[in-house]
């Protein structure tokens, strides 16, 4: 199991990854035409991350009920 202080890191990571891929997102969305199928595939990625974020926001609160 990993230590909360890598969770964290993970987590930061995982955040900036999901930023850049939004400004990414945003700069191929001024010319739609221009490659939707790369522009879907990030749209894709872009979810995952964020629900990996969630995943590991969830890991680094501590149960309640213990």
């Amino acid at each position: 199991m990993e230590t909360p202080t890598s969770l964290s890191a993970r987590l930061l990571e995982l955040q900036r990854k999901h930023r850049a891929l939004d400004e990414e997102i945003s700069e191929l969305s001024l010319n739609p035409y221009q490659n939707q199928l790369l522009l879907r595939r990030l749209k894709k990625e872009k979810l995952r991350l964020k629900d990996n974020i969630s995943w590991l926001k969830n890991a680094l609160i501590p149960d309640l009920d213990a």
